[in-house]
């Protein structure tokens, strides 16, 4: 798994707008990285929303928000839309960026492939990870308080 220090794993996916977005379009800010299993489903839909309900304090902080799932482009655009969040959704639905963070289930509930798992990483403005966190129960949310103070640290 990445750690804390080391390079960020790079990446390039869809976001739901059908546009790509890298880690290097954020380079200068510093950016929160969420990884979750499947749009729609109600735990994922209770961690993005805490994100949504607490968009004011992140900018605050000098931070973007990107949240990654396997899920595909149309199906984000759709979870986007129906709970009006206001950042990027990312398709990794070739599960590469997943596998790169290690935070990948080989097999999911009921018997899906190839899932990623909740995660969070925040990285800096230079793509170094200042905090990993990653959740081997779909049913945990990250220490989203760890993820404040890591980023208040950084300003």
């Amino acid at each position: 798994m990445p750690t804390p220090g080391q390079k960020a794993p790079d990446f390039t996916l869809f976001n739901s707008d059908k546009q790509e977005v890298s880690l290097g379009s954020f380079q200068g800010k510093n950016l929160i990285i969420l990884f979750f299993p499947m749009a729609f489903t109600s735990v994922c839909t209770a961690e993005l929303c805490e994100m949504r309900d607490n968009i004011t304090t992140y900018a605050d902080l000098n931070a973007d928000i990107v949240a990654i799932s396997v899920d595909s482009p149309f199906t984000l655009a759709k979870f986007k839309e129906d709970q009006q969040l206001p950042f990027n959704l990312l398709s990794d639905f070739n599960k590469e960026v997943s596998q790169a963070y290690d935070t990948y289930y080989e097999t999911f509930v009921m018997n899906l492939k190839g899932v990623s798992k909740r995660s969070a990483f925040v990285i800096d403005k230079e793509g170094i990870i200042q905090y990993a966190e990653v959740l081997d129960s779909a049913g945990d949310v990250p220490n989203f308080q760890a993820v404040r103070e890591t980023l208040a640290s950084l300003n």
